[in-house]
């Protein structure tokens, strides 16, 4: 057996896991880290990302001062979507490397649900940035608010809700739209929106409710 060799990883990334070992039960214990980043374009593989900006939940109550707000080093530059997210390649925010970035993320999420709108394509970008770093997928559990928003209405179409739209329906303020922690905030307001009308439906709501359908 001397070819085998357990795999090893980086001491963040397996403090990372061993958070895993240690999970709460109850949607009313579970911490649920709401995030969102901002990128160079929409292509997970080729695009990166620009800054991540989270903020908590625990019993259904937004936690900001459980938040954490990242820009990362631009190595690539796309000018066409500056006038979206309005991060330059260079200027007076501090930014860190990729690779400190996803580290300084695992530290903050550990074995938190993630929650996003239209979260595929959020989590794709931190597991590309994984991949270059030689390290696994997210283990997370993951809510997507755009899905959640079709079980309030029990809709299975493949419509895709913007967060726009869904802000306007529930008469959600948007301030700081397209950067990465404003946008974690409007979706932890959706998300709150969302679970509370699904509590009216269903009295027990568990976990596998908010990822799977009834």
């Amino acid at each position: 057996m001397s070819w085998f060799k357990r795999q090893t990883y980086p001491e963040f990334y397996t403090n990372y896991l061993e958070s895993f070992k240690g999970k709460s039960n109850t949607l009313e214990t579970i911490r649920f880290v709401v995030f969102d980043t901002e990128t160079t374009g929409l292509n997970p593989k080729s695009d990166r990302i620009l800054s991540i900006g989270t903020v908590a939940v625990t019993n259904f109550q937004i936690d900001v001062a459980d938040s954490l707000e990242l820009y990362v080093k631009q190595e690539q530059f796309n000018a066409k979507t500056v006038e979206i997210h309005g991060l330059l390649k260079e200027g007076l925010i501090t930014k860190t490397e990729e690779t400190q970035a996803i580290q300084q993320f695992l530290a903050h999420i550990e074995n938190a649900v993630l929650v996003a709108h239209h979260i595929a394509f959020d989590v794709a970008m931190i597991n590309e940035a994984l991949k270059r770093m030689n390290l696994p997928k997210l283990k997370n559990k993951v809510v997507d608010t755009g899905t959640l928003y079709k079980k309030t209405k029990y809709l299975k179409d493949e419509t895709h809700y913007s967060l726009d739209e869904l802000c306007a329906t529930f008469n959600i303020t948007m301030h700081d739209r397209h950067t990465a922690s404003g946008d974690a905030y409007l979706t932890a307001v959706l998300f709150l929106k969302l679970t509370a009308l699904l509590r009216q439906k269903k009295s027990r709501l568990s976990l596998r409710d908010l990822t799977g359908w009834f």
